[in-house]
């Protein structure tokens, strides 16, 4: 489904992504690790089309996602180190209106995401009121509701306690389990079976 081909981008000076190359499957999950500053993020970004690089190609069905950006972005739930959620807004606001832009969404529909991610009993407080981890409930909930096959996830279990990192696990096994792809830059191992999981360390030796 996806394919990234010689993947260069510099910083600066810095060379942060150097040939990186891989391909994900329907149903796979390809879990990106590395030090600090090995360019897990980066690569995250490239990949849902926030940054450019310098050098490298990605294709998504066979097609250029950059010739073809848009229907590559209608089928992409992204997900970066800050939730995407404004601070005024109720959980349930925000994803009203974040699911809004993409699709007609319900009520019903919002709730249930909010349920799975146990993130409902305060989606009707104004998110600035939430603690980090609550928040983090809150945009797992908005990356559910985007029905997306492809899901880009940056850190997904920041913030959140050994509860939380369960059901990050679980989601993605869901995903999986739909014949989605997730792509996750990691700090720490998720537990998913083996078959199903493609480890990339970036800035190896």
């Amino acid at each position: 489904m996806l394919s990234v081909s010689g993947m260069h981008m510099w910083r600066g000076d810095r060379h942060v992504l150097r040939g990186v190359s891989f391909e994900g499957e329907a149903g796979n999950c390809v879990l990106l690790t590395g030090r600090n500053g090995a360019g897990k993020t980066s690569l995250i970004r490239v990949i849902a089309g926030l940054l450019e690089p310098e050098e490298g190609e990605i294709a998504w069905r066979g097609k250029s996602t950059r010739k073809f950006r848009h229907d590559f972005h209608s089928e992409l739930a992204y997900l970066g180190h800050e939730p995407p959620l404004k601070g005024d807004l109720t959980g349930h606001e925000n994803l009203r209106f974040s699911t809004g832009i993409r699709r007609e969404v319900t009520a019903a529909e919002i709730d249930a995401a909010l349920d799975r991610t146990q993130a409902r009993a305060f989606s009707d407080r104004p998110v600035r009121t939430l603690s980090a981890g609550q928040r983090r409930r809150v945009a797992l909930a908005g990356v559910l509701l985007a029905q997306a096959p492809l899901w880009l996830l940056d850190e997904p279990t920041t913030n959140l306690d050994a509860d939380g990192q369960s059901l990050v696990r679980d989601l993605i096994s869901e995903q999986l389990d739909r014949q989605g792809l997730v792509v996750a830059a990691v700090h720490h191992p998720v537990d998913l079976p083996p078959a199903r999981v493609r480890a990339l360390e970036l800035g190896a030796a």
